[in-house]
């Protein structure tokens, strides 16, 4: 007699296959040998690094060390350049940082802005500024992540940025991952001016993103910002202007003598080296992995930097 299958019994068995064949392939892709990030980066040219714009760098001491942070133009031109301002009248040097907030953020401003008698003058700054939470996202050289984001239907890179965007309400934003600088503001959405600015020193918040100006990101000197002791008052704030940590000095780079300038280079994120690093760290590679976890996101993929051989002239 001829042997007939149940339909049934079919599909089950088909669907064993399906699963035993994509589990198989899963196996093999967290298995198939990659090329470490470190080799990519190792094994990079010089056209994927580029150099930091010296009108766009802000470099600020604390403790006699460097916190050397990129400014983001082309996201926030007004906050940008009021920063530029109030830099160059000299309003961050002498201010200090007047909150560390822990897995949060570190927040700088003068200490006395809210005694008249003693605030710093703004220069030729302004008081008050449109907010910049987003710009159009079309036309946007974005490169792309191919895993899902959470916060958004679309995320990847913009000049070394971590950026979220909707298509469908073409919006782009720079998200809230570490190291990322914003504009601190009151309740209303026009209330920040870069005067009291902050980085996130902790997993990435990212229900702030389109509620605050950002401003840019911090390049090098994380481990100053993240260091600084956490402040007992409500929020991580000092609770006395004096408890302030100082800011020693702040400058842009371009007002900086040659031979002071931060000798670094930041990776390009528009290259194929940055997309294969991208890549790489979708999965575990060497004698200690077990599992590749096949997926990344843009709060975990950090910019490289290196020394360049000499300063810039």
């Amino acid at each position: 007699m001829p042997f007939v299958s149940h339909p049934v019994f079919a599909r089950s068995a088909l669907a064993v296959a399906v699963v035993v064949s994509l589990a198989c392939t899963a196996t093999q892709a967290q298995q198939a040998p990659r090329t470490s990030q470190a080799d990519i980066i190792k094994q990079s040219a010089a056209s994927d690094w580029r150099r930091l714009d010296p009108e766009n760098t802000l470099v600020m001491e604390i403790h006699g060390k460097p916190v050397i942070m990129e400014l983001a133009a082309r996201f926030a031109p007004l906050h940008v350049a009021n920063i530029r301002a109030l830099t160059r009248s000299g309003y961050y040097t002498g201010s200090g940082v007047v909150r560390v907030q822990d897995n949060y953020v570190t927040q700088w401003a003068d200490p006395h802005d809210e005694d008249k008698a003693k605030a710093k003058p703004l220069g030729t700054a302004l008081a008050k500024l449109p907010a910049e939470f987003s710009i159009p996202l079309k036309d946007l050289p974005l490169t792309r992540f191919q895993d899902a984001d959470g916060w958004a239907p679309v995320s990847g890179f913009v000049d070394g940025l971590p950026v979220a965007a909707d298509p469908a309400q073409n919006q782009a934003w720079i998200a809230h991952c570490y190291g990322v600088v914003g504009a601190a503001r009151g309740n209303q959405p026009d209330s920040s001016n870069g005067t009291s600015l902050y980085a996130i020193i902790g997993q990435a918040p990212r229900a702030l993103d389109l509620n605050i100006t950002v401003v840019g990101r911090v390049v090098q000197g994380m481990d100053v910002l993240s260091s600084l002791p956490r402040g007992p008052g409500t929020m991580g704030f000092y609770e006395k202007p004096e408890q302030a940590i100082p800011i020693t000095r702040a400058r842009l780079l371009a007002d900086m003598p040659p031979r002071e300038r931060p000798a670094i280079e930041v990776m390009r994120t528009d290259t194929p080296t940055w997309a294969a690093l991208v890549e790489a760290s979708r999965h575990a590679v060497g004698p200690w992995a077990v599992r590749s976890a096949l997926h990344s996101n843009i709060c975990n993929r950090s910019v490289p930097t290196r020394a360049t051989a000499a300063p810039e002239t």
